[in-house]
């Protein structure tokens, strides 16, 4: 058996661990600059906020309602993401983590427990640890793992856990509608309806040869899924990355390329702190540039370059040299800036690195600063020690005008009590 636990609203549950004041009120958090609602909580949903509705078309909706308004918080859902998992590995030794609220538990090797159980341990143990409250869905597949977890949430919120097994998995299929089946996009839900497969139980029943050549190979293995037969395997371990890539729009235009070089140099910091964490190096780095398509009465522009490095690497100074390159290819005065991203592509491990003939930079000593500069900013935060050309007026930052506080990654913002600092969960 498999069981997916899955955070319930995620981020709006990490706002709520450290304001109890926005229990039953309905929150929404924004997306990146404050621009459409990506998390709501229930009382949100139930006021017909849509996910991906932008922020100031509902502005009306929000005073009516005092709708409590969140600034995404990335710093702290990635925190709050990794005490849930590690509460979560306690109980189940072989994981495999999908998303920042989602992760498959394998418990081939806990027959001795009894599932339903298992997830209520589990679900009362990371709210009382973390106060972030999951759902739990446990049947023979991912996929039917992955329906077992939203049958859960909209027919056992009280529970929070469904196990997927004998004639509750019947009821599971036939209550969920084929658009809902993990793995079918519209396309494919609006085919097998016209068909007259409008459950997950009429899909079950589908002829094995009408689906491979309908849905092909992917259909295929879906249908063998739903069937309770593996065929998604199980990665404990997450794959190694082909590419990495940072980008964000500006909080506002943006014409100096000063300010656009602060960015660039920022994204660029990122994305070589990633790689060493990965172990990996990066023969290529590939920046962009771009206007706001929207705005049309600006004059527009869009446009990307990719460099080649001599010599693989994951140095930030190296690679920043290469961004900075690019970036003055790109650059053009007179517009409006929007956005701008770095890439770093052709990504192979550190250990396997093809070494220049005519190389002569001392990457040993490279490797060395690298670590004391990560080692640092572990120590004391992010970037807190960096490369002149990020500066530190970051007047191209994101629009963040409802951010709550680093609780659990700033000492100076952690939750006080009385005047005093206590710690966080």
């Amino acid at each position: 058996m498999i069981a997916l636990i899955d955070c319930n609203n995620f981020y709006v549950s990490c706002e709520r661990v450290f304001d109890p004041s926005l229990q039953k009120r309905p929150v929404i958090v924004l997306s990146n600059n404050d621009g459409c609602a990506i998390a709501r909580s229930e009382e949100a949903k139930a006021l017909g906020i849509k996910m991906g509705t932008p922020a100031f078309m509902i502005g009306d909706l929000i005073r009516r309602h005092h709708i409590k308004v969140c600034s995404s918080n990335y710093a702290l859902y990635d925190d709050m993401s990794r005490r849930v998992m590690q509460v979560i590995n306690e109980f189940i030794p072989r994981t495999e983590v999908y998303s920042i609220d989602e992760i498959f538990g394998d418990l081939a090797e806990l027959s001795f427990q009894l599932p339903s159980k298992l997830a209520t341990e589990i679900r009362e143990a990371v709210r009382r640890l973390t106060g972030i409250p999951v759902s739990v869905g446990i049947a023979a597949t991912k996929t039917l793992a992955k329906m077992a977890n939203r049958f859960a949430k909209k027919h056992c919120r009280d529970q929070g856990v469904f196990v997927a097994d004998g004639p509750e998995l019947v009821k599971m299929l036939g209550a969920t509608p084929v658009g809902d089946v993990w793995g079918i996009g519209p396309r494919y839900a609006r085919m097998l309806e016209q068909h007259d497969f409008k459950t997950a139980a009429d899909l079950v029943k589908a002829p094995e040869e009408w689906v491979r050549r309908e849905m092909s190979v992917v259909g295929q293995r879906l249908l063998n899924e739903l069937r309770g037969i593996p065929c998604l395997p199980f990665q404990p371990a997450p794959a190694a990355k082909k590419n990495i890539c940072t980008s964000r729009s500006f909080g506002k235009l943006i014409t100096s390329k000063r300010e656009i070089r602060q960015a660039v140099a920022t994204f660029t910091s990122s994305c070589a702190r990633k790689l060493r964490e990965e172990g990996s190096v990066a023969r290529k780095v590939h920046v962009f540039i771009q206007t706001n398509p929207h705005r049309r009465q600006d004059e527009q522009y869009f446009h990307s370059i990719t460099l080649e490095l001599e010599v693989a690497s994951n140095s930030t100074g190296e690679l920043l040299k290469y961004a900075m390159k690019a970036l003055d290819l790109l650059y053009k005065p007179g517009y409006n800036y929007m956005k701008t991203g770095v890439m770093v592509l052709d990504l192979q491990p550190a250990s396997e690195v093809q070494l220049g003939l005519f190389d002569q930079q001392d990457r040993a000593k490279e490797t060395r600063v690298m670590e004391t500069l990560d080692e640092l900013n572990r120590c004391f935060g992010r970037d807190v020690v960096r490369f002149g050309t990020q500066e530190f007026n970051k007047k191209w930052k994101l629009k963040q005008e409802h951010l709550s506080r680093s609780f659990t990654t700033r000492l100076s913002q952690v939750a006080t009590i009385g005047g005093k600092k206590c710690s966080t969960p």
